[in-house]
Order: C-alpha cells, then sequence, then structure tokens
C-alpha cells in the first residue's frame, strides 16, 4: 500500500552541516513557506521508492538544490553521494551557462543531464517540482512539465557519470538504493514549501 508522508514546513526534517561548512543554522517560517540560511535541512529517515513534490524560490543570482539517495559518512558532504535537482536562478547565475548544455540550469541533473530553461519560473517566483525515483528509475518534473529520465546501476548511468565531476566519488558512482533527501543552502536565500514525500 502506498503511503503518504506531508512535510508541513520543517515538520520531520532535521538539520545538519551543509557542505560548505558554514555554522549559521537557521530556519525561517514565513507565510507557510520556509527559508533556509546557511543549512542543510534533510529528511528524518532514508527514503528508497518514492515521489517527492514541493515548490521553491530563489533569490536573484541564487543557487540552491535537491539531493536523493543521499548518505551521511562522517568528514564527507552529501553532495558526493547524492544526485540533485538543481534549483538556480538561470538568468543570473553563472552556472546555468556553465557545464555542458545545460546541465547545470534549474532542474537539471547536477552536471549531468540538462534542464529545460522553458519550464523555470525566474527568480523571485514559486516553481512546482516533482522527483520519482523507484528501483532505480528517476524522472525529474518541473512546473508539470516532464524534464528528463534516467536509470540508476546501468551501464548508461556508469558512462554519464564517468564524464562529469562526480567520476571519483565511489558513493556516487554506486549510488545507494535508499538514502536521505536534503535541501541544500549554497549561501543565497531559498524558499520551500508544500513538501510532500510519497513511499511507492
Amino acid at each position: 500500500m502506498n503511503k503518504l508522508l506531508i512535510i508541513v514546513l520543517c515538520f520531520s526534517l532535521l538539520i545538519s552541516c551543509n557542505y560548505n561548512s558554514k555554522s549559521n543554522k537557521e530556519i525561517v517560517k514565513d507565510n507557510q513557506s520556509v527559508t533556509i540560511h546557511n543549512s542543510l535541512t534533510k529528511s528524518e529517515k532514508k527514503e528508497g521508492n518514492f515521489e517527492l513534490s514541493l515548490e521553491w524560490k530563489v533569490s536573484e543570482g541564487g543557487n540552491s538544490g535537491i539531493f536523493y539517495l543521499a548518505q551521511e559518512k562522517p568528514d564527507q558532504p552529501i553532495w558526493k553521494s547524492a544526485p540533485e535537482m538543481q534549483i538556480l536562478d538561470n538568468a543570473k547565475h553563472p552556472d546555468a551557462k556553465l557545464g555542458v548544455d545545460g546541465n547545470r540550469a534549474a532542474g537539471s541533473l547536477y552536471d549531468l543531464i540538462p534542464g529545460k530553461f522553458e519550464a523555470v519560473k525566474p527568480a523571485g517566483e514559486w516553481n512546482k517540482v516533482k522527483i520519482m525515483v523507484y528501483k532505480g528509475t528517476v524522472v525529474h518534473w518541473m512546473n508539470g512539465e516532464y524534464v528528463l529520465e534516467y536509470h540508476l546501476w546501468t551501464q548508461d548511468w556508469n558512462d554519464m557519470v564517468a564524464k562529469s565531476k562526480f567520476k571519483d566519488y565511489k558513493d556516487f558512482v554506486n549510488t545507494a538504493e535508499e538514502g536521505y533527501i536534503g535541501l541544500q543552502d549554497h549561501g543565497d536565500d531559498v524558499w520551500f514549501r508544500n513538501i510532500k514525500i510519497k513511499e511507492l
């Protein structure tokens, strides 16, 4: 039976260190949304097969991300183990023009598969996303549009990672079957609301 877990604001979420080791950790609740300042918010328990939906908006020039299947290990930032749906102000953040064919733009599988520029709303506006992970198949949607699909633990996955910045991180290459969902702060203001996890 499917089980629907609804996270309201920070309910069932914990604060842990973000990858750039900033010490200020603060969650600000504003108009039924969550603002993350210098922290990483992660799910309380690991998820394997699930559907995550939420809304996000980012400040002008801002950068953030949604990690999934993340592992917590001493002295290892979670981005070395977790695929990431990029959150970005595509118009003003330079990452949108770096990488290959938009694979660092909002909605992308960061540094691996491009997003769709036309599906993303600009900084200061809410974007609605959905991520499905099921038995190694992963799909990203942005504002109702299908963006990308890929398959973990396949030769295609290994070949793709081998050409990316993650090629030397064995926990990324061999992504875990279950892990934490993480909402990242990258030093810019970012807001999240209507966070829902449906276990599949």
